[in-house]
């Protein structure tokens, strides 16, 4: 059991009062183990509430890959799923483990992890009343977003080279002599790789099958922020309000987009192999300079972010 399990911390672990969660953060302690004794019985209820309106949804809208790595983690329906279990049926597919943090991962620190083979997930479930929409992630985004993803090992391989940007926008950022335009570049180059992850890995979509028309219909979400979300992830694929473009590199970075609503415009993918490729020209461009002045807009870098990424430049 945890030490601070047993610091007469109460029961429950919820993303709007968690107490655990509260002294591993005043602690510093950003990499956790799973304090799986404090789950409430109200957490596992929300959890399988959760779960069991979901599945309807994905036969309908998930791609097919999505669908595989569901039934490979084999969730529990009626439990919070432990992250030691999860990475049983993980690790030997792909190498890749769930790796449960305690808040926020700052940026670099998030894509080292990638590189790593390694996926920084929260702990807290969701309040009950609050099923539809959370502003911040929680273990049914993860887990049941995320996760079955990486066990295909095409999205798993795009996911770890994307994981090696930070390091790389790192290293350019630090041979840049005057500061300000240190700050500058990076920033850039930050606001880039957080576009693409969010119009990839968290809300993209890829076709139905190969060749198949960008219509209503014919595009399936691969996306986390799809994929956990009841109401978002119908209407990405049916809604006629939503725009649905090819993928290409250049469009996705100098993209805005906003998180408080459903996404009026996303990027369709081919397969993963399309993905792995759209990873490869983010790292050309990249290493181009071609990162250094895109568009300006959301999101916005926040001081945390930047700094991650400030003092690896620096290190270098």
């Amino acid at each position: 059991m945890s030490e601070l399990a047993t610091a007469g911390v109460a029961p429950g672990l919820t993303t709007t009062r968690a107490p655990f969660i509260e002294l591993a953060q005043a602690a510093g302690q950003l990499y956790i183990e799973q304090p799986y004794e404090l789950y409430s019985a109200e957490n596992h209820q929300t959890w399988s509430r959760l779960l069991q309106r979901m599945r309807p949804r994905w036969e309908h809208y998930a791609n097919p890959r999505f669908l595989e790595g569901i039934e490979t983690l084999r969730l529990d329906p009626d439990q919070v799923p432990r992250c030691a279990d999860i990475n049983r049926f993980l690790e030997p597919r792909t190498g890749f483990k769930a790796k449960p943090v305690s808040g926020y991962v700052p940026a670099y620190k998030f894509f080292d992890c990638l590189k790593r083979r390694e996926f920084p997930t929260t702990i807290t479930v969701r309040d009950g009343g609050s099923l539809d929409y959370l502003p911040e992630p929680d273990i049914f985004h993860d887990i049941a977003g995320h996760v079955p993803m990486h066990t295909d090992r095409g999205f798993a391989d795009a996911l770890v080279q994307f994981g090696q940007f930070a390091e790389r926008a790192a290293r350019r950022a630090g041979e840049i002599r005057d500061e300000a335009e240190r700050i500058r570049v990076l920033t850039s180059n930050v606001k880039g790789l957080a576009r693409f992850f969010w119009f990839t890995v968290e809300f993209g979509l890829m076709r139905e099958s190969p060749g198949a028309p960008i219509a209503p219909g014919r595009a399936l979400a691969y996306g986390s922020g799809l994929l956990s979300s009841y109401g978002e992830l119908a209407h990405c694929v049916d809604s006629p309000a939503v725009q649905r473009f090819p993928a290409q590199t250049e469009w996705i970075l100098n993209q805005y987009f906003e998180i408080h609503h459903y996404q009026p415009l996303l990027f369709v993918i081919e397969d993963f192999a399309h993905l792995f490729y759209l990873v490869h020209d983010l790292e050309r461009r990249l290493d181009a300079g071609l990162l250094d002045n895109l568009q300006p807009g959301e999101p916005e870098v926040n001081e945390v972010d930047l700094r991650s990424f400030l003092d690896a430049a620096l290190a270098q």
